[in-house]
């Protein structure tokens, strides 16, 4: 059985940092794209970050770029997302996802590049206060 969980939300203030880790099981790291994924009250879930099976290539949606870092280690089978500065329309909650197509995940919603994403997590919520 496939699974991905997701740990590492919490509470914090606007400038904090945070660390969002992913642990895969039922599933073989090298053969998957990994992925992040969020989702704030009223809005519709966004891109925000994926990694390449073997961590060499890495992609961020506008609203985090230079903020958040996202890396993996494969004998962990594990994906983390490092967010710094952390702003208040950053809270959501964060989801963690895998697809042995890159293009699924950083396309997302794209109706020509992407597609139905193949596992997701139960996902963390991260909730930023001033």
């Amino acid at each position: 059985q496939v699974q991905l969980v997701e740990s590492g939300g919490g509470l914090v203030h606007t400038g904090d940092s945070l660390r969002l880790s992913c642990a895969a099981s039922g599933l073989t790291p090298s053969y998957y794209a990994m992925g992040w994924f969020r989702q704030a009250p009223g809005k519709e879930r966004e891109f925000v970050s994926a990694v390449s099976w073997g961590g060499g290539s890495t992609y961020y949606g506008d609203a985090v770029k230079g903020r958040f870092t996202i890396s993996r280690d494969n004998a962990k089978n594990t994906v983390y997302l490092k967010m710094n500065t952390l702003k208040t329309e950053d809270t959501a909650v964060y989801y963690c996802a895998a697809d042995s197509n890159m293009d699924t995940l950083r396309y997302y919603k794209n109706d020509y590049l992407s597609g139905p994403i193949e596992v997701w997590g139960q996902g963390t919520l991260v909730t930023v206060s001033s």
